[in-house]
């Protein structure tokens, strides 16, 4: 399901994540791309452990009124050189991008839908 996802970096390095319908649903990694993987394995284990002892489980938020979808034209240099951080980082082009909007917005990331 498409939880909410919240990525910030942590005063002390790295990044901490958690997914914002799921109380106690935390994690961190050292790179963006393990603090996504190990807070998709921190939510897969809050929804067993809530399944196995009859938790209520929230749906996820929709935020009605916008796709989530935006289309950006930028310089072929530009593009390079975010491609190439993204790549070093070990995340795709779209989550980086995401990830800086959202910091320059004062904005916790909140995705939706990871995909491994």
């Amino acid at each position: 399901m498409p939880y909410t996802i919240e990525i910030q970096p942590s005063p002390e390095g790295g990044y901490g994540a958690r997914v914002v319908e799921l109380p106690g649903c935390i994690s961190q990694g050292m790179t963006l791309l393990e603090a996504v993987e190990m807070i998709e394995d921190a939510k897969r284990a809050w929804l067993e452990s809530a399944l196995e002892e009859g938790i209520s489980i929230p749906e996820p938020e929709t935020a009605p009124g916008y796709s989530g979808k935006l289309l950006v034209r930028m310089p072929k240099s530009l593009h390079e050189s975010l491609a190439r951080q993204a790549k070093k980082e070990g995340v795709s082009l779209n989550q980086l991008v995401l990830y800086y909007l959202a910091r320059q917005a004062g904005t916790p990331l909140r995705g939706g839908r990871t995909r491994n």
